[in-house]
């Protein structure tokens, strides 16, 4: 095998002489470059350096893809995420030259099937060595990719028992294909989500239409038929994905409040109302004693400006956490939108630091 080769010609004992010549193995499959250095494997101990790289985040990915316009930027990254090869290799340096061009952008270089970008999303599949079942994966991922995000609902989706899906999640979350999150207030719930935006919208807006696309100019009827699912399965998960990742590492302090140490999402219980509450973040930090405390949570509304009714929703959650000992009065509500406030919203905000409006600017230049 090629690892024994390896392993016999960069064996110490047989290098008689010093040589400036340095072997560089790379690779995108997670599992099999993982496994060339654990346990018994032939190169264990012979690597001088081991460097994962991750895709750009959401900023760097805008800047890559020279796209100035935040909303635009969004919506690109929930596609193509931030795989740098996707900029040029895969749509020819073919960016969206604006909001005005957005939707011709993915007839045209994502949903047309002379581009490479088109099958990349099964191929991405198909190179890794580990699934030998790929229909099986591909229906995982599509029941994730249509909402659901426990394996008990992942399982009623498929028609197969929960058990049945310990292996295939696990093959998944090896291989990077999807996060498995615990829930931030319940730690005996977690949620799945799919790590590739790709691999999303295939899910979602390609493959139950891949007949349709496969005909050469039938990719702006599919696209137009598709909006809805769009917003609701691809972009709203991924601007809640996107907020989050600028809650733990772009926010300031001062914005929630303390230093932050982990931000999740999850679900607190409403005994009195016989329910239940989605809480899009819970932003934690620490005291100066070391004490775990929730600093904000907060909701996202990609296509929906949000108000007054918003913000008395984060506060009637507020005060149910509060009630439980895991918030206090000065936890702060944070409310990110992509399409805007109201007035009376931006009016409250202005009046106390406790309440916090993000939108799409403000995700990709402020703090």
């Amino acid at each position: 095998a090629l690892p024994s080769i390896i392993q016999r010609a960069l064996d110490p004992a047989a290098q008689h002489t010093n040589t400036p010549v340095r072997l560089l193995l790379c690779g995108s499959a997670l599992s099999f470059m993982g496994g060339l250095l654990v346990g018994n494997a032939p190169l264990r101990g012979r690597a001088g350096l081991e460097l994962v790289v991750p895709t750009l985040d959401f900023r760097l990915a805008a800047e890559f893809w020279e796209i100035t316009d935040p909303r635009t930027a969004l919506l690109t990254h929930a596609i193509v995420g931030g795989t740098p090869a996707y900029r040029r290799e895969f749509t020819q340096g073919d960016a969206p030259a604006g909001p005005h061009d957005f939707d011709a952008w993915v007839t045209r270089a994502v949903l047309n099937p002379a581009r490479p970008l088109f099958r990349e999303a099964r191929y991405l599949l198909a190179e890794e060595p580990q699934l030998h079942d790929t229909a099986l994966y591909h229906s995982v991922l599509a029941a994730i990719a249509a909402g659901n995000a426990a394996r008990g609902g992942i399982a009623d989706y498929l028609g197969r028992k929960s058990t049945d899906l310990a292996h295939p999640l696990s093959v998944l979350q090896d291989i990077g294909m999807i996060t498995h999150e615990a829930d931030a207030f319940r730690r005996n719930r977690s949620a799945y989500r799919i790590a590739e935006p790709l691999i999303a919208f295939y899910h979602a807006v390609m493959r139950p239409a891949w007949g349709d696309l496969e005909r050469p100019g039938r990719a702006p009827a599919v696209w137009r038929r598709a909006q809805s699912t769009f917003r609701s399965k691809v972009v709203g998960p991924h601007f809640e994905q996107v907020c989050r990742e600028w809650a733990r590492w772009h926010a300031s302090p001062a914005t929630h409040g303390g230093q932050v140490t982990r931000v999740g999402s999850g679900t607190v219980n409403d005994p009195a109302a016989k329910t239940s509450h989605e809480v899009d973040f819970a932003v934690h930090g620490e005291t100066d004693s070391g004490r775990e405390t929730l600093l904000a949570i907060g909701e996202a509304k990609w296509n929906e400006v949000m108000g007054k009714g918003h913000l008395e929703r984060l506060q009637h959650i507020r005060a149910l956490l509060t009630a439980r000992g895991s918030a206090t009065d000065v936890t702060r509500l944070q409310c990110y939108s992509g399409t805007g406030f109201t007035d009376e919203l931006r009016h409250l905000a202005g009046n106390d630091p406790a309440i916090q409006l993000i939108d799409p600017v403000r995700l990709y230049h402020g703090d």
